[in-house]
């Protein structure tokens, strides 16, 4: 398997290019719309065939690639169910996607938002925001639901084997990698924390939204195409 953790430093988001060997196809996770070109260029130097792009969800702080990617490379766009309704796949908790002799069971693990799915491939799974390093993501916008991601991490995520290696969607102090025994024991909003208090320090984190919420999600709906901006929100609109 060929392996690459890339990463954007405006929003902090991490995609990975993953590749098999064998037929050289290719997939990319959580690409970042801005990065196309360079994530283009590393499939290419590496003698890839990009196949597929999965999406953990409809992101808020980033507008995703995979609009770009599939008019450049026509990969398959992969999205959980509810998610962005030009995803050419829409997976459920059980599916199984093929890149190559590569096989991705999926995850559901909605709460950061309604659509979030992970991706388990062997010894890794790619959660997304659903379960960061030390953290997890926010439940405030986009139909999250404190109660559910909860359930997410501590039934699905935290179901396998301690020493599943845990890719996540985001970090913002450089770290890289985690384990689900690491979570288990040292995450500060899940460790030892019952359902009742987890929903309590979510529902008083009392975050900002993300800077670029209004356009981002409009955006992600569309596989990183933004909508057309309402007549009183276009600058260039008849006043």
């Amino acid at each position: 398997m060929i392996f690459r953790q890339l990463f954007d430093s405006e929003s902090s988001t991490y995609t990975y290019l993953i590749g098999d060997e064998a037929t050289r196809q290719a997939v990319l996770i959580d690409p970042v719309l801005e990065q196309a070109g360079r994530d283009l260029k590393l499939v290419a130097e590496l003698d890839l065939t990009l196949t597929h792009v999965f999406d953990t969800h409809v992101h808020a702080d980033h507008v995703t690639a995979s609009g770009v990617l599939r008019e450049r490379t026509q990969a398959t766009v992969v999205g959980g169910v509810g998610g962005a309704s030009c995803a050419n796949l829409h997976v459920r908790h059980g599916d199984a996607v093929r890149v190559g002799q590569l096989v991705f069971q999926v995850l559901a693990t909605p709460g950061h938002t309604d659509d979030s799915v992970s991706y388990l491939l062997g010894d890794r799974v790619f959660t997304g925001d659903a379960l960061l390093i030390r953290g997890n993501g926010r439940t405030d916008f986009q139909n999250g639901n404190a109660g559910q991601l909860y359930d997410s991490l501590t039934r699905v995520l935290f179901a396998l084997p301690d020493s599943t290696l845990v890719y996540p969607g985001h970090d913002y102090q450089g770290r890289t990698v985690t384990s689900i025994a690491e979570e288990k024991r040292h995450n500060p909003r899940v460790a030892n924390q019952s359902r009742e208090a987890f929903i309590h320090i979510m529902e008083h984190l009392n975050l900002p939204k993300p800077r670029r919420l209004e356009v981002a999600v409009p955006a992600n709906r569309g596989c990183g195409h933004p909508t057309p901006a309402p007549a009183s929100l276009d600058s260039t609109a008849a006043s």
